[in-house]
């Protein structure tokens, strides 16, 4: 390479001498180099470099390919062991041969690779391969992952690795690694702290919408924008604060009230700590100005507003880049949307999965509380459900899809996150569908979060939405996974039929939705219940065997209903002989072979400061 350390020699001088003869500004020279100044053979010559180079294009990507190497890992890892490629050693090679990080721009990959696995694995990284997948050399590009994934829907749930950078999924024996959103977020912020140069993108056609140009893009708008506003902000209100607090002390001290002053100032503290708190859990998020919700809202006109419920209206927005969001406005009058708005914020920073909506971020400004989500064009499922026109949209192909994504969510939240989350508000209304009919569930301002090794908890009070709450939570305030477990019967029932929970049915209209179908399941007439423009001659997934399933959900007892991932079994046919549904929760009759009392209506609503809803569609 002692040549190439001439040549670049020579370019600068011709550079130099063209831009002084011409008076026209210099060129710039620029080149794209390997993830190492070092690799193999090829050692760069790194003062002519360093003399004569503008920057240089590290080339981030393809350190492992599924044609050259037998065995899986991360294409394009920013993180790892020594003795595997990634990109920060790369980096720090080039730092330590002398080459300045303000010289360096960070390669992202818009594409990834898929293997074909010899077996199926639990964990598939290093998982011994047979070659590419899909495609002949195995790569695919970010659209066409995109694309290729929605068509296996929950099968294929992205998994983002926080230590590795990367995102990868499995579907069957197709292992595939890629970087997705959260990826490039972290590699953008990455060559930030680094005091890089900048990035450049390989492939920017491969881009699926502009969304990973936009997610590339927002940690630049957070950090030259929010993140000042922010401080202007929190120093500003910090001091006001102080010299509020001050004041009134004083005020109150000379009235004789130092009691009332010592209770005053401990409040406000707490109230402090309690938003800086809020600020950090959030810091994920991006923190949108007031100005530019109410732009994209047109100034939050009864034309944008999508709905309304006991938090406050929703309204569509389009942000000033094209984008379409979501806008949740709460209350200002509401303690319940305050809370809420804090809880889902909390939450939503930890949780990340295909079937759960994105809270995309926040405003707090001019003391409004506005939730920032992805938009969802075909909004909820009950504007489908109910309608007597629109439920035909819903074919069984279609209603299986959301069954599937449903579960696939609530299994993310009771099983697969690092914590068990309990949403406490399950219903066909926080069922959002994207424009492919893909379900995601929404709304987890009342939900709960716990550690892997608690089971249950209890609360004194109660709320939810009537008809998606299970007894022991109405009666003791006592919920568990199993609470979403009920609520997930709830659904499925209203799924397969059409039928709102909220109506009374049967010959005498005394049957609530439930018991009306478990007395048509006992009867062996349970293709009554079901809607029937309902076909399920063509599918493996069948109608009463969904029906047994959400019977067996509704259970009175917690400990008689499934777990989440037994309902996933039992619904792919993995599982063996499936029990038969007793009574559901909430019946007055109760079966001929049941024993002892049965337990009356009004004594099941026994617990105080109960709040139990019925929003309108959100």
């Amino acid at each position: 390479m002692a040549n190439f350390g001439t040549l670049l020699d020579e370019w600068r001088v011709a550079v130099n001498s063209e831009a002084k003869n011409s008076s026209n500004p210099e060129l710039l020279l620029v080149m794209a180099g390997n993830r190492l100044p070092a690799l193999g053979s090829v050692i760069y010559p790194i003062d002519s470099m360093r003399r004569n180079l503008d920057w240089v294009h590290v080339k981030a990507y393809d350190y492992y390919l599924p044609g050259r190497d037998r065995v899986t890992y991360f294409h394009a890892a920013l993180f790892g062991p020594s003795n595997m490629a990634n990109t920060d050693n790369g980096i720090n090679e080039w730092k330590r041969r002398g080459f300045l990080p303000s010289k360096l721009v960070l390669g992202l990959p818009f594409h990834g690779y898929a293997w074909t696995l010899l077996s199926p694995q639990k964990n598939p990284i290093g998982a011994a391969s047979a070659g590419p997948a899909v495609t002949i050399d195995g790569s695919m590009g970010y659209k066409f992952f995109k694309s290729f994934l929605r068509s296996f829907g929950h099968e294929a749930a992205s998994v983002y690795n926080a230590t590795s950078v990367v995102n990868y999924c499995t579907v069957g024996l197709t292992w595939i690694n890629y970087d997705d959103v959260e990826a490039i977020r972290a590699k953008v912020s990455y060559a930030k702290q680094k005091g890089l140069l900048g990035y450049n993108v390989f492939q920017v056609g491969n881009d699926d919408n502009w969304v990973l140009s936009r997610a590339a893009a927002q940690v630049e708008d957070e950090d030259q924008q929010n993140k000042r506003t922010s401080l202007f902000i929190i120093i500003t209100a910090a001091f006001a604060a102080v010299i509020l607090m001050s004041t009134i002390a004083c005020y109150l001290q000379g009235r004789g009230s130092m009691d009332s002053a010592k209770r005053f100032l401990h409040k406000v503290k707490n109230n402090l700590s309690a938003a800086e708190d809020f600020n950090s859990k959030a810091s994920n998020l991006q923190v949108f100005s007031y100005s530019s919700i109410r732009a994209a809202t047109n100034d939050f006109s009864s034309e944008n507003k999508l709905g309304e419920g006991g938090y406050g209206p929703v309204y569509k927005g389009n942000l000033q880049k094209g984008r379409e969001i979501a806008a949740k406005r709460l209350s200002r009058t509401s303690n319940q949307g305050l809370e809420e708005f804090k809880n889902e914020v909390m939450l939503t920073t930890r949780l990340q999965h295909v079937n759960l909506v994105r809270v995309l971020g926040y405003c707090t400004e001019r003391d409004e509380k506005i939730l920032i989500y992805e938009y969802m064009p075909n909004q909820s499922l009950d504007l489908y459900l109910f309608d007597p026109t629109r439920r035909f949209l819903l074919d069984w192909r279609k209603r299986v899809h959301i069954i599937e994504g449903v579960t696939q969510g609530l299994l993310y939240l009771q099983e697969f996150s690092n914590f068990t989350i309990i949403h406490r508000d399950l219903k066909a209304s926080n069922i959002l569908l994207d424009n492919d009919m893909n379900p995601k569930i929404s709304d987890f301002g009342i939900a709960r979060i716990f550690k892997k090794d608690e089971h249950e908890a209890n609360t004194s009070r109660i709320v939810g939405t009537y008809g998606c709450v299970p007894p022991e939570y109405v009666r003791k305030g006592t919920y568990s996974t199993k609470y979403d477990v009920y609520s997930f019967g709830v659904l499925l029932l209203q799924i397969i039929s059409s039928k709102r929970n909220t109506c009374y049915y049967g010959t005498h209209g005394n049957l609530n939705l439930l018991e009306y179908a478990y007395q048509l399941w006992k009867e062996g007439e349970a293709f009554e219940f079901v809607d029937p423009s309902l076909d399920d001659s063509s599918s493996s997934c069948k109608l009463l065997k969904c029906m047994q399933v959400a019977l067996l959900c509704v259970q009175e007892k917690p400990v008689d209903r499934p777990t989440m991932l037994e309902v996933s079994s039992m619904l792919k046919n993995e599982a063996g002989t499936i029990d038969s549904p007793k009574k559901p929760a909430f019946s007055i009759q109760r079966d001929e072979n049941e024993e002892g009392n049965c337990l009356l209506q009004e004594n099941l609503w026994s617990v105080n400061e109960v709040t139990i809803s019925h929003m309108e569609p959100r």
